[in-house]
């Protein structure tokens, strides 16, 4: 069942997801060679604290950190360890947090150093896919709107959209109906009304689709090995259509990207 949020609910929701958003611009700040995804984990975790918030991820589904750090052929759910980044590693980190009662979740996929062209082109294209989905959360729309757009994209740069992981609804709980896959036909689905709240996530792939989970039973990598890309934004319909709830400004603030 699908729980349709009041403009007061989304307001109090875009307080969590930016509590997540600012996390992810300190987090920025530190991704470089050397550092180990533990380090960002500890960064993260006292960040969401100092702002009054819980962090979301800590425990859920017994899972043991704050953030999930996913690196290179890592799709998702990755555990932050104390393997030190390499120049040219990407890495997804993906954060939530309790504020209010509700969540906030949010990825950004960070280059390490100099990236190689093909790897960059992958985030670009991936961010896009983002993008292409945000835009088909309307009124009007159905849910398997958003997973077309993001395919089809993917798809025509000779990418793999992942199958076994997807999007979903988020409120009181981190995963709420619908979910929110990334490929699909158009006019499938619920019908996108007022007061959605979804996170939608690519996770697209450098080369198959397919994906394997490691003997930790969180990690998800990709079945040939090549690298993979995440970003995540949580959005609510308003009005009839999408507004970010979370937002990538403080990261772009971090780096010095302008936009």
């Amino acid at each position: 069942m699908i729980i349709y949020k009041t403009p007061e609910e989304i307001e109090l929701m875009r307080e969590a997801a930016l509590v997540v958003s600012k996390t992810l611009g300190e987090v920025a700040k530190e991704v470089k060679p050397g550092v180990t995804p533990l380090q960002l984990d500890k960064i993260a975790e006292t960040c969401i604290r100092d702002q009054g918030a819980i962090p979301g991820f800590l425990g859920l589904y017994d899972f043991p950190n704050t953030l999930c750090t996913s690196v290179n052929e890592q799709v998702v759910h990755g555990i932050p360890t104390n393997t030190p980044l390499e120049e040219g590693d990407i890495i997804s980190v993906d954060c939530g947090a309790i504020l209010n009662e509700f969540y906030g979740d949010h990825a950004y996929t960070f280059e390490v150093g100099e990236v190689d062209p093909e790897i960059r082109k992958l985030l670009e294209v991936t961010k896009e896919c983002l993008e292409l989905g945000i835009s088909e959360t309307k009124v009007g729309n159905r849910i398997s709107d958003i997973g077309f757009a993001i395919q089809q994209h993917a798809e025509k740069h000779g990418y793999g959209v992942v199958r076994e992981l997807v999007g979903h609804g988020i409120g009181k709980t981190m995963h709420e109906d619908p979910q929110v896959p990334n490929y699909g036909r158009r006019g499938r689905g619920k019908k996108i009304k007022n007061g959605l709240t979804i996170a939608i996530e690519p996770m697209i792939n450098m080369g198959t689709e397919r994906v394997n989970q490691l003997s930790d039973n969180w990690t998800i990598v990709t079945a040939d090995g090549k690298p993979s890309a995440h970003f995540e934004h949580d959005v609510a319909v308003v009005d009839g259509h999408a507004i970010k709830l979370s937002t990538f400004d403080y990261i772009y603030e971090a780096l010095g990207i302008k936009k």
